[in-house]
């Protein structure tokens, strides 16, 4: 299995749309612009876990960041609370962090 960044892009997505749930129409716009700002950030992550050139501490660290910074994204939009804000960024973030640990095991 390879990773797909588009793919696990769209699973980020759902699993916001899932978590802002009745506030989707207001959130989609942001936070599909956030997601695609952050794809190359994203794919370097992958790529340097996947390839063994960071360790998975440091991986889980920079996810820690990510997480925080798209809290603080979702923040911006003023019509969810900040547990919405917090379960949205945890969700989509996890999708990810699920995603390149299926791509190592695949690797391995």
């Amino acid at each position: 299995m390879n990773f797909d960044i588009n793919e696990v892009l769209f699973q980020m997505t759902d699993a916001i749309k899932q978590n802002v749930a009745e506030n989707w129409d207001e959130v989609k716009t942001p936070a599909n612009n956030f997601l695609q700002n952050r794809k190359e950030r994203y794919t370097l992550l992958a790529d340097l876990l996947i390839n063994k050139e960071i360790s998975q501490a440091r991986f889980d660290s920079r996810m820690e960041d990510e997480k925080l910074i798209a809290e603080a994204e979702f923040h911006a939009i003023a019509v969810i609370s900040k547990a919405i804000a917090q379960k949205a960024a945890n969700a989509a973030i996890d999708i990810f962090q699920n995603a390149v640990k299926a791509a190592i095991t695949v690797a391995t």
